[in-house]
């Protein structure tokens, strides 16, 4: 007992502040946490989820469109105890964002041997707009986050004290990784790099540098070894294939190297600046020149950093901001050296605070539309178009969702929608699919007449059509279509159209 009264005392500072980046967390995570709508993807995980989890020869559901599975594990395992499945969807992001943050703090302070740094660096996790964004939806992408810096941790651990167990820890993590997202492979790409690390200055250097050839090796063959039980899967091919989509194979660059070099540079680095902001940007290049301390530390996360955004650049096919959110990271810690650096040097403390806010007030002014005036955030312009100002997103669905609900209570209906695979029909399987009394199909393409089975459902009984793609921003004059509701899409042309189908009895 007087050892943890002890160690209170000792940490108190630490404990307060740690208190408090956990409340500040769990609030801005949770806060307004479902008034985004659903997002297409959102819909496709949440709904592959309920299925794997209802049928357990369809755990791997997420390999037919050649995704990992990891996400969709642990989503349906929160569908036991969260009865809204987007919400539970959700909650893995926010619950990656938070090991994130822990993550950080336990790097930062890896990293450069000062726990004040780490604080800082979870700091910056909590406020960080990009982080905010993507803790609080059902996607990938922050779960991806969480295996790599926590892969960079166990790495800067081995290299620095070459232990077994930290092998085994490090081989689980990248193992988790790989199986999130393709991009996790990174992390083991990149675990040469924590050599910069490795001390080369102690005796019995070969036997030392060869011990961690061999525990790293045993990491990644453990992450293989992981990775490989897709293969149980007849999909698994199709991994290849979908990554062929958004990145260039080798001998297919070699016919264009430099085609899209710059719009992809363009694109990418727009991106970064809209969600890290140039102050912070600004004073992730000062902290190699405030100290020379840490150098080869730094250089380590910067690698982190540069080689997958270089290797985007240059490869890259279909990007999406969301495809460098994971890198980013590692550019936090160095921002919080030079946040520490600049407190620690002024002398007059409020004016410390106020110059590092001063850096934090383009993240605060983001953060505040991203909770409260989404569809107006200064973020990255893909990402509003497709998460609230685009035909992607869901504006709509749930106030529909209440709507048939309430008109199948005494009544079979039947809802016929555009697009058989995405928002539509997933969408509204999530949360009406096991309804006895509603019948739901969906369709594509729609040319110039209904499809014939809607129109022979709406002579036997109440019918609806749901309309919401680019295609059909005016519905054809002779769809025998009466609307029910409408909703724009955030603050552009696009809408989700609900319509009764009126045909003739």
């Amino acid at each position: 007992m007087q050892l943890v009264k002890n160690f209170g005392l000792k940490y108190r500072f630490e404990i307060l502040v740690s208190a408090i980046l956990i409340a500040l967390f769990l609030l801005l995570r949770f806060y307004k946490i479902m008034s985004l709508p659903i997002f297409t993807d959102e819909a496709i995980y949440v709904r592959w989820s309920q299925i794997a989890r209802q049928d357990a020869s369809w755990r791997f559901i997420s390999l037919t469109d050649g995704k990992q599975p990891m996400f969709i594990w642990i989503a349906m395992n929160l569908m036991r105890f969260v009865k809204d499945p987007l919400l539970a969807g959700r909650l893995v992001s926010v619950l990656a964002g938070f090991f994130s943050m822990i993550g950080l703090f336990m790097l930062g302070r890896e990293i450069f041997k000062n726990r004040y740094i780490g604080l800082i660096s979870a700091a910056l996790y909590l406020l960080f707009p990009f982080a905010l964004v993507y803790d609080r939806m059902a996607l990938y992408d922050s779960l991806v986050g969480t295996f790599a810096v926590w892969s960079l941790y166990f790495g800067v651990i081995l290299v620095r004290k070459l232990r077994s167990d930290m092998s085994f820890v490090l081989g689980m993590i990248l193992g988790g990784g790989i199986l999130t997202k393709t991009s996790g492979f990174f992390s083991i790409y990149l675990m040469p790099f924590t050599l910069l690390l490795f001390d080369f200055s102690k005796q019995k250097l070969s036997s030392r540098f060869l011990r961690w050839v061999g525990l790293f090796a045993l990491s990644a063959a453990l992450a293989y070894g992981y990775y490989s039980i897709l293969r149980l899967s007849p999909f698994f091919h199709i991994i290849n294939e979908k990554n062929a989509l958004f990145v260039y194979a080798f001998k297919e660059w070699l016919m264009h190297p430099f085609t899209y070099l710059y719009s992809n540079f363009s694109g990418l680095w727009n991106w970064f600046i809209t969600y890290m902001s140039w102050p912070i940007f600004l004073i992730i290049i000062l902290s190699f020149l405030i100290n020379f301390k840490f150098l080869k530390e730094k250089l380590l996360l910067l690698s982190w950093f540069l080689v997958p955004f270089i290797a985007l650049v240059f490869f890259g096919k279909t990007i999406y901001p969301r495809f460098i959110f994971f890198m980013t990271l590692f550019l936090l810690p160095p921002a919080a050296f030079s946040i520490y650096e600049i407190y620690t040097r002024i002398r007059i403390k409020l004016a410390g605070i106020l110059i590092i806010l001063a850096f934090l007030v383009v993240f605060l002014r983001t953060d505040y539309f991203i909770l409260n005036d989404f569809k107006n955030a200064p973020i990255a312009n893909p990402d509003l178009s497709q998460y609230i100002n685009g035909w992607s997103a869901g504006a709509g669905v749930k106030e529909s969702v209440d709507f048939f609900k309430q008109q199948a209570q005494n009544q079979k209906i039947y809802i016929g929608t555009e697009g058989t695979f995405g928002l539509m029909p997933a969408s509204y399987e999530i949360y009406l699919i096991d309804n006895p009394n509603i019948t739901i199909r969906g369709y594509w393409p729609i040319n110039d007449t209904l499809p014939k089975e809607s129109l022979d459902f709406a002579k036997k009984i109440p019918s609806f059509f749901v309309f919401y793609q680019p295609q059909h921003i005016i519905i054809p004059s002779n769809f025998p279509l009466k609307l029910i509701s409408e909703f724009r899409e955030g603050k552009s042309n696009y809408f989700f159209r609900v319509y009764q189908i009126t045909a003739q009895k």
